[in-house]
């Protein structure tokens, strides 16, 4: 069994690091470089960006965070927010990343994923999906449909079709980001979560809830992720990561051992 994955999230808007809740009301919390060398040296085992406006301001991606940030750290990490071409995503690659993170811009051209998949490999593409609980309805069978736009703007899509036809067309992960979940620290959703791992063959990573070390059990074990993303249960100190390392391999859980790193002998 691979052992499962806790992965950081620094949304970035204007630069900074910024938190909210139900993609609402973000508060500024911290320079990216920065945050990302600190969860780096805690033991992350990933770190993901998402430039939040860039999809809905129709421009492009922070290349300049990206290469300060694959300076500072020696862990994958992936970029997202305002991919919409190969170009795009080839300027990412290229900028350090080791992974893109698509998203509305696959929706509105589902053809990248399979595209970025070629040209880079399946592992270099992850498919994020914000996803909303809407109700059942004849286009929407599982009560669960995609948004995109930062959550701005419902699609009329499920998400566990639109899970099978990422996975079909080439993604090499799939993110799932409960948009009714996100910076409320009641958990991840586990309904969806485990809906699709179930139904797919390639990694699955849960997003949105994270509030107590519980919570990331619940998402490996009930919810049957791969991955973890944390973003407010780690950005205010409440739960270090080698302390959620701890208590999930306390848990039964198989996790990657939390080995902080002295950054002056990693260089």
């Amino acid at each position: 069994m691979l052992a499962k994955r806790i992965i950081p999230c620094l949304d970035v808007r204007d630069g900074k690091v910024t938190k909210g809740v139900q993609f609402l009301e973000n508060v500024d919390v911290g320079d990216p470089v920065a945050m990302a060398r600190y969860y780096y040296t805690e033991g992350a085992d990933e770190i993901v960006f998402y430039d939040i406006t860039a999809s809905n301001e129709r421009r492009g991606i922070m290349l300049d965070v990206v290469r300060a940030v694959a300076r500072e750290i020696f862990i994958p990490f992936s970029v997202g927010g305002g991919l919409r071409t190969l170009d795009d995503m080839r300027a990412v690659l290229l900028a350090g990343a080791e992974k893109v993170s698509i998203d509305s811009g696959a929706v509105r051209n589902p053809a990248i994923i399979s595209e970025g998949a070629r040209a880079f490999g399946s592992q270099c593409i992850v498919l994020s999906m914000q996803v909303k609980k809407t109700g059942v309805r004849p286009e929407v069978p599982t009560g669960y449909e995609v948004v995109i736009d930062g959550g701005r703007q419902p699609t009329g899509s499920d998400a566990l079709a639109w899970s099978l036809e990422g996975e079909r067309l080439g993604a090499g992960e799939l993110c799932i980001n409960s948009i009714d979940r996100d910076g409320t620290k009641l958990g991840y959703d586990l309904e969806i979560t485990r809906r699709i791992s179930e139904a797919v063959s390639i990694p699955v990573i849960a997003s949105g809830g994270a509030g107590e070390p519980s919570h990331l059990r619940d998402a490996f074990t009930t919810g049957m992720a791969d991955a973890a993303i944390v973003a407010s249960i780690v950005h205010y100190g409440e739960h270090p990561i080698p302390a959620l390392k701890s208590y999930l391999k306390g848990s039964g859980v198989e996790i990657r051992d939390a080995v902080t790193i002295d950054l002056m002998t990693a260089r």
